[in-house]
């Protein structure tokens, strides 16, 4: 089965700061571009830091950084240097979270989800920019066609992967929600259809209505195909 990566929905003309950057040269950027953050690279286009919003609302934060400190003395001191920060090297937040043009989907959702950001530095072998990717991009794979998610499951899920019959399963896809309807060997077949059908990309629900001749889930039935493999028939009763 096919699977979406980063490389297929990142957008690759992404705009990136020097570690000298300014200030002002920032804030004019995100405003600019309607962008919530920016990566900071070397004089090679690596990685080295991400500026965000919440990094530049620190001067804000800060603005009587003397009076701040005896208020809040138990600032971490990092928020307070972001406060007082000039340049992008005093700014950005580092190492930066980044990923590469072969993650998959899911994966970079899990990412963005467990490291608390929104958008993720793209970068090559070598650490050097090569695209962002945020979270409205991975939400691109859900606007593909019902008619296209319908031929990926026929053809991959149920051809290709589970080599069954043209027409033993009826499958019908409206608005990325997909029904399911046939009649299969075991629950197990059926089982796995669902599930493989369920990580197509684009697939929003899975409406399963197969059902199945054997129930090969039950352990004497399951110990039975175990020892003969290859046989059509199944244990007697």
């Amino acid at each position: 089965m096919r699977k979406w990566t980063v490389g297929e929905v990142m957008t690759a003309d992404v705009v990136a700061v020097p570690e000298d950057a300014t200030y002002r040269t920032i804030v004019d950027l995100l405003a600019e571009r309607r962008i919530s953050a920016v990566p900071v690279v070397d004089a090679d286009r690596r990685v080295v830091g991400v500026v965000s919003e919440a990094d530049l609302l620190y001067k804000v934060e800060f603005a009587g950084a003397v009076a701040e400190r005896r208020i809040f003395p138990g600032r971490h001191r990092t928020d307070r240097e972001k406060g007082e920060g000039r340049v992008a090297r005093q700014l950005m937040t580092s190492p930066a979270v980044t990923t590469r043009p072969a993650t998959t989907l899911p994966a970079a959702a899990r990412l963005m989800d467990g490291k608390h950001v929104k958008r993720l530095p793209v970068v090559d072998e070598h650490g050097v920019l090569v695209g962002i990717v945020s979270r409205a991009d991975l939400l691109k794979v859900h606007l593909r066609s019902d008619e296209e998610l319908r031929r990926d499951i026929v053809e991959d899920v149920l051809g290709r992967t589970l080599w069954l019959e043209p027409n033993v399963v009826f499958v019908k896809v409206d608005g990325g929600v997909v029904t399911l309807r046939g009649h299969l060997d075991s629950k197990t077949l059926v089982d796995i259809a669902a599930q493989l059908t369920a990580a197509v990309a684009g697939v929003v629900a899975v409406e399963d209505e197969l059902t199945y001749e054997l129930d090969d889930t039950d352990l004497a039935t399951s110990r039975w195909y175990r020892s003969h493999p290859f046989s059509a028939t199944g244990p007697s009763t």
